[in-house]
């Protein structure tokens, strides 16, 4: 979706409304393939431009799925789309930009930063979500904060040269 600012001048009282399936799928790997494994060809995208003394307002709602890493195995996992964009283009940013795009609003790059924002930090397959296992390999694991807090509380060890007073006030005791 690509609109120059002065077409979108003649949407000042209704708004420009398309809806469409978008490929975003090349975009979105070219730029984004070290958080993304694979984007829908069909991303659709449901938007209403105005024009607002001579600036380009764009609400636009987003659906699709795009297939991310794994946070903690890099297992491919499946991520469904549904968010908003509400995006305002400035007139006097984009002739600073650049003059000879005659004020052009390319919406496809902003869904797919958009979509880019979408991924959460911390996101795991359906699998390690329901067994709760951790990767492992030949002399390694992977183990949670509360695991590592559990082992090292197993693992106080006395110092040798200290191991005759840990019985000293048991003794007393008596």
């Amino acid at each position: 979706m690509k609109w120059f600012l002065k077409e979108l001048s003649e949407y000042k009282n209704k708004p420009l409304s398309v809806s469409e399936d978008m490929n975003l799928s090349d975009d979105i790997m070219s730029r984004y393939s070290k958080y993304v494994i694979s984007a829908d060809d069909d991303i659709h995208v449901a938007a209403n431009v105005f024009s607002e003394n001579g600036d380009a307002i764009v609400t636009a709602r987003v659906t699709g799925k795009i297939v991310v890493p794994s946070s903690r195995s890099l297992t491919p996992v499946e991520l469904p789309l549904d968010f908003s964009i509400n995006e305002v283009y400035v007139e006097t940013n984009l002739r600073l930009k650049e003059r000879e795009d005659e004020g052009e609003i390319d919406f496809d790059k902003s869904v797919a930063d958009n979509i880019i924002l979408q991924i959460p930090m911390h996101i795991l397959s359906p699998e390690e979500i329901e067994t709760g296992k951790m990767p492992e390999g030949n002399d390694w694991e992977v183990i949670s904060e509360d695991d590592l807090a559990e082992q090292e509380a197993n693992d106080k060890k006395v110092d040798p040269r200290l191991a005759k007073l840990k019985d000293f006030f048991n003794d007393s005791d008596n």
